[in-house]
């Protein structure tokens, strides 16, 4: 298996994992889970109504850009990347892209 196919692999099962867990108690949110291998994107987000507000909420967000996971957005309580290296990715194959460019280097992971 090429090395985009596991990347890929591994991230559909974090997003996956974060997907079961449910960590709002409102039955008018749905959990939507998008898995787009062709452009390699991969989305975990509630949408629904609280009463009279609308929720669109995007928990999680990794993007495979360049041979690397890009995490777009994290508000997972202990960080993504944790569960990433857990799971055999390198921490140079993993970009923080919610971290402003200049930041980066100055992160223990991959600047692009």
């Amino acid at each position: 298996m090429d090395r985009l196919k596991e990347l890929q692999t591994i991230v559909k099962t974090v997003v996956k994992r974060y997907a079961d867990y449910r960590e709002h108690e409102l039955d008018e949110l749905d959990t939507q889970v998008v898995l787009d291998d062709t452009h390699n994107h991969y989305f975990l987000q509630y949408v629904g109504w609280n009463d009279m507000e609308r929720i669109h909420y995007c928990l999680l967000h990794l993007d495979i850009k360049n041979g690397k996971i890009w995490i777009q957005r994290d508000f997972i309580d202990h960080g993504v990347a944790t569960d990433l290296l857990e799971m055999g990715v390198a921490k140079s194959e993993i970009v923080l892209g919610f971290q402003a460019p200049f930041k980066r280097p100055f992160t223990e992971f991959s600047a692009m």
